[in-house]
C-alpha cells in the first residue's frame, strides 16, 4: 500500500508522531517514507505501544530538548538505538518552547502567568524563538549535528523529538522538507498537522487551566502551531542566508554537495 503524506501516527497513544515520506518535490520525486519520522516525546506512550514504536525500525532518535526535560523525562531505552541529545535552546532562558513541560505539568502557573501570555504577546515571544532557530549558536550547532546525522554519522530510520514535537522538532521538519524541494502550501501542511493531531490530546491541559481561572484561548498559541512561527523561521533565513540552500550552506555548513547527498539519500 502507497503511504499517504501526512499519515496519521502508527502509534496511537503517540497522535503527533508522524513519517516526513510521501511528499511529492517539485522534481516528481517523492520523499522516502520509512526513513525519517517526528514526533513529540514519550512520557504519553502506553506500554501497549511499544511495539508499535519498535516496529518503526528507528536506529537512532534526535532529541532536541534541554538537559532539564530529558532529565525529567528521559527517552526510553530501547535495543539497538542510538539516542543523540541537541539542545537546540542551550542557554536560551525561559522561551515558552523549552519550557512547555512547565505549562503542562502545572497550569495553575500558567494561570499566574496570563498577563504575560495575553494580547497576543505569547505569539510574538514563540515567533521571536523562531528567529533563535536560525540564529542562536546552539541552535546552529544542533541542527548542523542533525543533518550531519542524517548524512550518514548515525544510523537510519532516524526520529526526532522535542516535548510536543511542535517547534524545535517542527523547525527541523519544515527546514528538510524544504530542501528535499516540497513546495511551501505542503511544508506548511505538515507543519500544521499538529493543530489537528496534538492539541485534541491535550484537552486536558485546557480544562485544569480553565478550572484554575484561566483562559483556555490563551494557550492555543502555546500548545499549537501558527503559520506565523513558521513565517518567522524562514523571515530569518532568507534576511540572513538568501534562502534554504544559504541556510544549509552558509548557516549549518552542508555545502551544495552534501545538500544533494541528502536529496539522494531522502527522494525517490
Amino acid at each position: 500500500m502507497t503511504p499517504s503524506p501526512g499519515a496519521p501516527s502508527p502509534v496511537p497513544s503517540l497522535p503527533n508522531l508522524r513519517d516526513l515520506g510521501a511528499w511529492p518535490t517539485t522534481d516528481g520525486r517523492v520523499v522516502r517514507d520509512g526513513v525519517l519520522f517526528r514526533s513529540t516525546d514519550f512520557s504519553a506512550m502506553a506500554t501497549a505501544d511499544l511495539e508499535h514504536l519498535e516496529n518503526l525500525g528507528v536506529r537512532t532518535i534526535y532529541d532536541l530538548r534541554s538537559a532539564a526535560e530529558r532529565t525529567a523525562l528521559p527517552d526510553p531505552a530501547l535495543p539497538e538505538v542510538t539516542d543523540i541529545h541537541l539542545d537546540v535552546l542551550e542557554g536560551a532562558g525561559m522561551t515558552i518552547p523549552g519550557n512547555i513541560g512547565k505549562f503542562l505539568s502545572d497550569p495553575k502557573t500558567v494561570a499566574m502567568a496570563s498577563q504575560e501570555l495575553s494580547g497576543g504577546k505569547a505569539r510574538d515571544l514563540i515567533a521571536d524563538t523562531y528567529v533563535k532557530f536560525v540564529s542562536m549558536p546552539s541552535a546552529v550547532e544542533s541542527y548542523r549535528d542533525f543533518y550531519r546525522g542524517l548524512l550518514g554519522e548515525h544510523p537510519r530510520p532516524s526520529l526526532f523529538h522535542c516535548t510536543t514535537g511542535k517547534d524545535r522538532t517542527g523547525w527541523a521538519a519544515a527546514s528538510f522538507l524544504t530542501l528535499m524541494g516540497v513546495v511551501k502550501d505542503d511544508v506548511y501542511h505538515d507543519y500544521l498537522l499538529t493543530n489537528d493531531r496534538l492539541v485534541p490530546a491535550l484537552q486536558p491541559i485546557f480544562d485544569d487551566f480553565a478550572s484554575a481561572g484561566g483562559d483556555p484561548g490563551l494557550l492555543i498559541p502555546v500548545l499549537g502551531v501558527d503559520a506565523h512561527y513558521l513565517d518567522a523561521a524562514f523571515g530569518e533565513v532568507d534576511k540572513r542566508f538568501g534562502g534554504i540552500p544559504g541556510y544549509f550552506a552558509d548557516g549549518l555548513g552542508i555545502d551544495d554537495a552534501a545538500q544533494q547527498q541528502l536529496r539522494e539519500l531522502y527522494l525517490v
